[in-house]
């Protein structure tokens, strides 16, 4: 692929689509590992898989105000949730959701929504700052509604180690380098910024202080999924 056709407006949607499917697939899956931790029957599988799979996105579509949520036009979007869904349905994972790989899995997720979320932003016509928070929200929003939904309480308040920080960074990386011109290198650089940032920050129980008189330590209670 030339330098040109990776710069295309055309290979940018393409690639946010692919980014934005992928994370409809990862966290569709984190949703169905949490739904079987709860014991659920198939249906409270796929309402939870779906709902951490599209939420995000969908909440985004809205708040841009450019046409109908894409998850709700384009079939690809529920399938793949589905399908998410339906891997942790069919495959115990839930024996894994403390190792690494799932750590991996859902830095992953957070990171390409991020960056597909702020891509978007730009291709509604928006600016730099805007771009942040549709990225954001891209980010943790499916999962917010999926914890609200089980009882848990929301990563993105806080009390786990760094979650919405994380896509916060993530989305900035992906607007300054949109404006310096190479928006791909900003996928690239932002997605390793995440996959990077979020498993250490779960590792070594890094998180924002939560008082004034707040000491550095590690973090207490459920870590990325339980």
């Amino acid at each position: 692929m030339s330098v040109a056709r990776a710069l295309s407006p055309e290979s940018l949607t393409e690639l946010t689509r692919a980014l934005d499917l992928s994370g409809v697939f990862a966290n569709g899956t984190l949703g169905g590992v949490l739904a079987r931790a709860r014991r659920l029957d198939l249906f409270g599988f796929l309402v939870i898989g779906i709902v951490s799979g599209l939420g995000g996105g969908i909440l985004r579509d809205t708040l841009l105000q450019h046409g109908t949520p894409v998850a709700l036009t384009d079939y690809t979007y529920l399938t793949v949730a589905i399908a998410g869904t339906l891997l942790a349905f069919l495959a115990d994972l839930s024996r894994h959701t403390s190792c690494w790989a799932f750590t991996l899995l859902d830095a992953s997720a957070l990171s390409v929504w991020a960056v597909a979320g702020a891509q978007k932003t730009f291709a509604v016509g928006l600016g730099s700052l805007p771009a942040v928070l549709p990225g954001t929200i891209t980010a943790v929003g499916g999962g917010a509604i999926r914890d609200l939904l089980l009882a848990r309480t929301p990563s993105i308040v806080g009390g786990t180690p760094l979650y919405a920080t994380v896509a916060v960074l993530v989305s900035v990386v992906m607007v300054v380098c949109s404006r310096l011109g190479a928006p791909t290198v900003g996928v690239l650089a932002g997605i390793a910024v995440g996959i990077a940032l979020r498993p250490a920050a779960f590792h070594w129980g890094w998180r924002l202080p939560v008082s004034r008189d707040w000491r550095p330590g590690p973090v207490k209670g459920r870590g990325a999924l339980t």
